[in-house]
């Protein structure tokens, strides 16, 4: 066991280096000095202290104001005192510092982000609405009764629901009520709720598509069938044995054309035939900029259709909010799944945004994001017809991306020019379903909306530099 002193008043001050300051009085700054002492690795744990009497004559401070300070050490757990041992440094104390310290490890230093970065799927940032969204933050917090502060229902608040019920037929087209919401996390929240506790594969998919999905349902063993596309989106006729299908019938996802009004009557027909279901991603569904928004699919048979949505794009997707609209017979199980409380969805969270939505600060923030990404889709197309005539912007005016067509053979090299050019974008080929039979088409995925306003000009610049040339 240490002994760190020596018994004598002239080499007490010398061993323990104890510097009183003015400040607090002198009882608080030996307890801060003695804290110190420990922490920095110079008072080892089973150290030995002096008694109070030679300590008080070293730094010229009173008997009793070294006991004191030793007493209130010893009921922190800094120190222990024991009849016979004197008092000393406690085991636990361990140093931050100090040679026997362990040396945590070195962080590698954050990678520096791309100068410009233009991926799909991030609206900007910099335009969330902060005062709107703390404004209905701090109704909702003031007006919440006080069962809110206890474990949440499944389902989702009802004042969440409700709105969302009002909101969904008024500018989705959607026929649900309240009882048939379930609020998630997100989309891919939703498919860990869906499959494989209330749906089974196969499921039909789409032939372009988040690989993410993909690995998400292949973790839970669901095998995904792809369909092939066209111009009027995904070719439902194809559809075979399987029982459920997913679509992104507003705005295909990436390619953006929206699926045909005969095929979206063509799928629903399947869908009651086969008794099946279809999953309807509507994840941009509010951001048509040449004309209204198509209604979702899910208003056609609200039976066979499962709509699901978020705010993710329309908001952030660091707010984990979204929610499905479920055919009655599901509702039960997709609650059994998810259990008794809610466990990934804030309460709060969820009252914020019910307020957001009634007060119409969700539909002014909707306009205002519309006319600024329809803004940034039409330079992009300008600069690419006087920069790059030969590259086409292919899919419908909408969403947060657009798909740049590109000669054969040059996807990967330009991706890679990209990278030079200091832009983060992806390449169409990262989004192909690996079994996927249609034809190979090479492009860019561009995400117009994701740079803060002051930096798009430049992000097209660069872009447009690392184009091939025609």
């Amino acid at each position: 066991m240490a002994e760190s002193w020596v018994n004598s008043a002239e080499r007490i001050g010398a061993d323990l280096h104890l510097e009183l300051s003015a400040a607090g009085g002198r009882r608080a700054s030996l307890i801060r000095a003695l804290r110190e002492a420990v922490r920095s690795g110079r008072l080892a744990p089973g150290t030995r202290l002096p008694p109070y009497r030679s300590l008080a004559a070293d730094l010229g401070v009173a008997r009793n104001t070294v006991a004191d300070a030793y007493a209130e050490l010893v009921a922190e757990g800094w120190l222990t005192a024991r009849q016979g041992s004197g008092t000393r440094v406690a085991d636990r104390a361990a140093p931050l510092g100090g040679a026997h310290a362990r040396v945590p490890k070195k962080l590698p230093p954050r990678a520096r982000g791309p100068r410009h970065d233009l991926r799909q799927g991030t609206p900007d940032a910099s335009s969330f609405p902060r005062a709107a969204w703390l404004a209905s933050y701090r109704r909702a917090l003031q007006q919440a009764p006080n069962e809110v502060f206890g474990p949440g229902d499944p389902a989702g608040r009802i004042e969440l629901r409700q709105a969302l019920a009002a909101y969904l037929a008024r500018a989705r087209g959607v026929r649900t009520e309240p009882d048939r919401i379930v609020i998630c996390s997100g989309f891919a929240h939703a498919l860990r709720l869906l499959f494989p506790g209330v749906l089974k594969g196969p499921l039909a998919v789409e032939s372009y598509g988040l690989g993410f999905h993909r690995e998400l349902l292949a973790a839970a063993s669901v095998r995904t069938v792809p369909l092939p596309l066209d111009e009027d989106g995904a070719r439902v006729g194809g559809l075979g044995r399987e029982r459920a299908v997913l679509l992104t019938p507003a705005h295909q996802f990436p390619t953006g054309g929206p699926l045909h009004p005969a095929r979206r009557a063509a799928v629903v027909d399947w869908a009651r035939a086969r008794g099946g279901v279809i999953l309807e991603d509507d994840y941009d569904g509010e951001f048509r900029y040449d004309r209204k928004p198509v209604g979702a699919v899910q208003g056609l048979d609200p039976e066979r259709v499962i709509h699901i949505g978020s705010v993710s794009k329309s908001l952030s997707p660091a707010l984990r909010l979204g929610w499905m609209v479920l055919p009655e017979r599901y509702v039960d199980a997709v609650l059994a799944v998810k259990g008794e409380r809610e466990a990934w969805v804030s309460v709060l969270d969820q009252l914020a945004l019910a307020d957001f939505v009634v007060s119409g600060s969700y539909d002014r923030h909707v306009r205002r994001m519309r006319q600024r990404y329809r803004g940034r889709r039409d330079r992009l197309v300008a600069a690419l017809a006087e920069r790059a005539p030969h590259i086409e912007v292919t899919g419908i005016a909408a969403g947060l991306h657009a798909v740049l067509r590109l000669p054969p053979g040059t996807e990967r090299s330009a991706v890679k020019a990209a990278t030079w050019q200091g832009v983060a974008l992806d390449g169409l080929a990262e989004f192909r379903h690996p079994e996927a039979t249609m034809a190979v088409t090479d492009g860019l995925v561009v995400g117009y909306a994701t740079p803060a306003e002051h930096a798009y000009g430049a992000a097209v610049e660069a872009l447009c530099g690392a184009l091939p040339p025609g």
